[in-house]
């Protein structure tokens, strides 16, 4: 006997518990694939579809929130961005995708 070396103890396993088939050992990843797919790739993308329909339905005179914070009326919309006029003859360029919410009619003159 060596003293850095031990001993093998171990015995041969028998043939019919060699271990899991194939399917049963792929059931497990696959569940989990399953459940990630479920509670964070398909709500994410429900929020994603959500915001493109909101961006694509802009329109002037909507009052909105930008993901900055600033609450505004739309004054111009273009391809890709829209005016926001945020106080009387204040009027600043933000990107469209940049729109968080379109606020209910009125929330401006509540502020």
């Amino acid at each position: 006997m060596s003293f850095f070396i031990n001993d093998a103890l171990a015995e041969a396993a028998p043939a019919a518990a060699a271990g899991p088939n194939g399917l049963a050992g792929l059931l497990f990843p696959i569940g989990l694939i399953i459940v990630l797919y479920f509670f964070m790739i398909r709500p994410q993308v429900k929020r994603q579809k959500a915001h493109r329909a909101l961006v694509e339905s802009l329109k002037k005179g909507d009052e909105v929130q930008t993901m900055g914070g600033l609450m505004g009326k739309i004054t111009d919309v273009g391809e890709n961005f829209v005016k926001v006029e945020i106080a009387d003859g204040m009027v600043v360029t933000v990107r469209r995708s940049a729109v968080e919410a379109v606020m209910p009619k009125g929330t401006l003159k509540e502020l």
